[in-house]
């Protein structure tokens, strides 16, 4: 149960007279409605009030259910109207027979003549502070609004304010005289000695305005007036509504730490998963996931392999020589880098420490490093898709929204960066990251984005593709730019990767799909 489903149940309760006890002793409902009919019945000969037409009076009937008489007609059964029993001593009523209210208005937009120089607040229901008082609002009218549109009929501090439409039933009270906009209503409970209707109103019409007959406006829900006036209010005695108003009071305190906790429950349950997954990813490149098997070839001598296979794919072609080719070995516990026939010691560079048959590697030792165009093509309706950053949805490319590209220009761009089934696609602008191992045979293009392909069976795609996913977190930190973050292909190319033997890769990414499905499982 949600902080906001125990709070209605709460109020429901309230409403039902569930939530404290019936007194005896109390005076009866019926009572204080009779008092309140007679004050109106004043305020009409004053002239305060205008006189209704057709009055409305509920009572129960010999048979102990609900009848309303309007008026001079005869009285008719409302059982099927009443949403819930109520006890003995309570009453229904209609909210214009219970209170007066007030709609406000909104002074004309475009005519400065109404804002300039605005000193009077006026009340939106973004400013309206549910369960609390408003105490500031966004913006003001001036003099001359509080006389052409308001009449000088501002709502005094202490009033009870109610939204009627879009957002129906958030309550506030006015922390100071103030205008109001046409989604609000100023009420005025009759016969309210010390405030009590209104705070009995302030806590229950949250629920209570709920039950009114809502309409689809085209932002939401509204009430009108007539569904205002018609809205069914239960009635407790006076000393009643006091003990409702004092128990919610003592409750509210539970309730805001109920809220919270289960608010933080919430972020537990949406943020564990994820942070799970993170440190097992962790867990993984640092050689602490699965054991290691002194059986197992070290991936010193794989490297050494890979380094053969780039010379012989450089001979036929289809890779272009590194300038500046990257050895990483260790020496008296200490890890080296040779570039360019020339040594020095990289332990500072390294992020952590690693098992000893596994090697450090720049990734451009262990693979191809591309990027896709950087231009932006012309689009057409149809086409070869062109995969973007936006196309990169957890773990899986999303052709759905990505635009076209002729065939011509797909073709040019395919040149530098034709994506074949197991490379990996990694977003360098934007949204850095969000690696795909792709799967699959389909045409595309892709932009902004880098292309890790592999040059060896001796790396598992899998173990790079894992890998990625951990350094993205460290690699959105390292991007520079300035309104679009990125990182660029000679960034990538030199990071640092850890490097297991290939049978240790097998069982890390193994036993990564097993957990994973497990914690998707249990969460």
């Amino acid at each position: 149960m949600t902080g906001q489903q125990l709070k209605n149940s709460i109020l429901q309760m309230a409403v039902q007279g569930k939530l404290v006890p019936q007194d005896p002793n109390d005076e009866p409902a019926s009572v204080l409605l009779e008092r309140i009919r007679a004050e109106k019945e004043q305020l009409i000969k004053e002239g305060k009030i205008k006189k209704e037409k057709n009055p409305s009076v509920i009572f129960r009937g010999a048979d102990n259910l609900p009848y309303e008489k309007i008026g001079k007609n005869e009285p008719v059964c409302i059982a099927d109207e009443v949403p819930f029993d109520i006890p003995e001593s309570w009453e229904w009523v209609r909210f214009k027979n219970l209170v007066s209210y007030n709609m406000g208005k909104t002074p004309p937009r475009k005519e400065s003549e109404y804002w300039e120089n605005a000193t009077y607040p006026w009340v939106s229901i973004a400013d309206l502070v549910l369960d609390d008082t408003v105490c500031v609002t966004k913006e003001h009218v001036n003099e001359h609004s509080a006389k052409v549109i308001f009449k000088n009929h501002i709502s005094k501090a202490g009033t009870l304010l109610m939204s009627f439409k879009l957002t129906v039933g958030k309550v506030s009270i006015l922390g100071m005289d103030a205008f109001h906009n046409e989604a609000i209503i100023s009420i005025y409970p009759f016969c309210d000695v010390n405030r009590v209707i209104t705070n009995y109103l302030f806590a229950t019409l949250p629920l209570l305005s709920q039950n009114g007959n809502t309409k689809t406006a085209i932002k939401g829900a509204t009430l009108n007036s007539d569904s205002l006036d018609a809205l069914l209010i239960p009635v407790p005695p006076i000393k009643e509504q006091i003990r409702i108003c004092e128990k919610i009071k003592a409750l509210k305190n539970i309730l805001s730490i109920y809220t919270n906790l289960e608010q933080s429950l919430t972020r537990l349950n949406d943020t564990f998963p994820l942070q799970l997954k993170k440190s097992i990813l962790q867990y993984a490149v640092q050689g602490k996931l699965v054991p290691q098997d002194p059986a197992d070839e070290p991936a010193s001598v794989l490297l050494e392999r890979i380094r053969t296979e780039k010379e012989q794919l450089v001979k036929e072609g289809k890779i272009k020589r590194d300038k500046h080719e990257s050895v990483i070995f260790r020496r008296d516990n200490s890890y080296y880098e040779k570039v360019d026939g020339i040594e020095r010691c990289i332990d500072d560079e390294l992020p952590f420490e690693i098992p000893e048959s596994w090697e450090w590697a720049r990734i451009k030792s262990c693979m191809d490093v591309r990027d896709g165009t950087h231009d932006t093509p012309k689009y057409v309706e149809h086409g070869i898709p062109l995969i973007t950053s936006k196309n990169l949805s957890n773990g899986y490319l999303d052709f759905s929204t990505a635009k076209f590209i002729s065939i011509e220009d797909h073709l040019s761009i395919k040149q530098r960066s034709k994506v074949d089934d197991g490379d990996i696609l990694f977003a360098m602008i934007g949204s850095i990251g969000n690696p795909v191992l792709y799967r699959g045979s389909q045409e595309f293009s892709i932009k902004n984005m880098a292309l890790f392909k592999k040059i060896s069976d001796e790396i598992i795609m899998d173990y790079v593709y894992i890998f990625l996913r951990y350094a993205q977190t460290y690699m959105k930190k390292d991007a520079t730019g300035g309104v679009q973050a990125f990182v660029s292909l000679n960034y990538l190319r030199n990071y640092l990767i850890p490097v297991p033997p290939q049978n240790e890769q097998i069982r890390i990414c193994n036993a990564i799909i097993k957990l994973c499905k497990k914690i998707d499982y249990i969460l």
